[in-house]
């Protein structure tokens, strides 16, 4: 007689904890998602449920606990396995090593150690035993995506994929004596790494399956690479990843079925236990966080993070106007809205921009910043898989991605030539750490040209006063970036 197994997989959750209402349907929210997980419970004793990363920022009541009232949630919810994701690391690792202690669920990581005894923070995997069968889950984070840990100075992690692979061969070999029945991938890397990293992995490891986060892909199917299925559940609350696995009466695995099921009211039961804890924390926020800052004209939108858009370029010169440089170049990324407005509250304006740093002056030469911008539009640009630039009123830039020529770069109406300097203003931290990675300019020499200076300390103080001092902003599409041919 065979058996079964179910894994039910999130990614991303971001603290995207409330239902929305759409098409007059509640949809997504911990209390469904909590409804779906727990009804299958009931009927179902050979289930799992997993994390593959990033509980946390993107909403108030996370950010407004650092990550505490996430925990507790996630307790409720009762995962068997969580793996550690980029944004995990916000608050940064003693903060994250604190909250371990209060989950009440296995947070596993392969690979971020403390580099004078090379000793790992977490477990690098867990075996769950259920239903007759032995499942290892092993977790992985490639330093790709953990930036944030780079000032951390007594903390590293892996590289690359290769790395990640000998560490995965090196947990799999030293386990052989358990006999383990079905060996899980759970990864916070990307879906296009988890493609080259399946293609890597040594067949005889027995790697049955990955099941991913940080891309925020959205699949119909699994993405078959040298037989593992991989697999995410897009982002959020909206939708929850199924396994349905088929085993032998040998424990060994003969079949699985994966499907993407939609969290609303109709498909999942309402918990109320989760919305009167989530309940508890939502009352504290929003006695502060509920006041208006401003208005806008109409909702301003940040579709993608590749591309100039009416959000970026507000943001952008919020922070250039009045101030002492020529350019703000602002990370896409930063901004964690595709849509904002019309009416700004402070809860809006935290979560859109939920990463508060200075902002230091930098000077470079228009080679340099040619360079820069030549760079930051490669061809890697297309896929969303690197760092991208808003940029502020004045900046004007054309790009042509099938001759990968810059015809154009030019400030306020004049091309900038080799020999100009140019002040740009950069957020410090990420962007700062990371400016010779993503520009391709060495911070040094960039710091040989001037000593840098912290112009602005506080990014969010300069929005909120900024905003609340008029209404009505507008912002629209200027040509500041122009790709040709961006759809080869």
């Amino acid at each position: 007689m065979g058996k079964k197994l179910t894994i039910l997989h999130s990614n991303d959750l971001h603290g995207d904890f409330l239902a929305e209402k759409i098409d007059e349907k509640l949809v997504g929210g911990v209390s469904l998602l909590s409804g779906y997980i727990r009804k299958e419970r009931e009927i179902n004793d050979s289930l799992l449920y997993v994390i593959a990363g990033d509980m946390f920022r993107g909403s108030i009541i996370d950010s407004e606990y650092k990550g505490l009232s996430t925990i507790e949630i996630m307790n409720f919810l009762n995962p068997d396995v969580v793996t550690v994701g980029n944004h995990e690391t916000d608050y940064g690792i003693a903060h994250l090593l604190f909250l371990e202690k209060c989950a009440k669920f296995p947070i596993i990581n392969a690979n971020l150690y403390i580099k004078s005894n090379h000793q790992r923070l977490f477990s690098p995997f867990k075996v769950v035993y259920i239903n007759g069968l032995r499942v290892m889950f092993i977790g992985v984070l490639t330093e790709e995506v953990i930036n944030q840990t780079k000032g951390e100075e007594l903390i590293g992690a892996f590289v690359d994929i290769w790395e990640a692979r000998k560490e995965i061969g090196v947990i799999i070999d030293n386990y052989k004596t358990t006999a383990i029945d079905l060996t899980v991938l759970l990864t916070h890397i990307g879906f296009e790494e988890d493609k080259r990293l399946a293609a890597i992995l040594d067949p005889e490891w027995g790697v049955d399956m990955i099941i991913g986060g940080h891309s925020h892909t959205r699949l119909t199917e699994p993405e078959v690479v040298n037989g593992i299925p991989i697999v995410q559940a897009y982002t959020g609350t909206d939708q929850i990843g199924r396994f349905d696995i088929d085993f032998d009466e040998n424990n060994n695995m003969t079949g699985y079925k994966w499907q993407c099921i939609e969290i609303n009211e109709e498909t999942c039961p309402f918990d109320p236990v989760m919305e009167e804890l989530l309940g508890v924390y939502k009352d504290e926020t929003d006695k502060k966080y509920q006041k208006i800052i401003t208005t806008f004209r109409r909702p301003l939108t940040h579709p993608q993070r590749n591309m100039e858009t009416e959000l970026g370029n507000l943001i952008a010169d919020l922070l250039q106007v009045d101030s002492s440089f020529d350019v703000m170049l602002f990370g896409s990324g930063a901004i964690r809205k595709t849509s904002l407005g019309p009416i700004i509250r402070y809860q809006d304006l935290k979560e859109c921009l939920p990463y508060d740093e200075s902002v230091v002056m930098l000077e470079v030469t228009g080679k340099q910043f040619k360079h820069m911008m030549k760079f930051m539009l490669r061809e890697d640009c297309y896929g969303g898989h690197t760092e991208f630039y808003q940029v502020s009123k004045g900046v004007h830039i054309v790009y042509n991605r099938l001759t990968r020529v810059l015809e154009v770069c030019q400030l306020n109406g004049k091309d900038i030539i080799d020999e100009s300097i140019i002040k740009i203003g950069v957020t410090a931290g990420y962007h700062l750490e990371g400016f010779s990675e993503f520009f391709d300019v060495p911070i040094e020499e960039v710091y040989a040209n001037k000593k840098p200076k912290t112009v602005i300390t506080s990014c969010n103080a300069i929005f909120e006063e900024l905003l609340s001092a008029s209404a009505n902003f507008d912002s629209q599409l200027e040509d500041r970036i122009v790709i040709k041919n961006r759809d080869l």
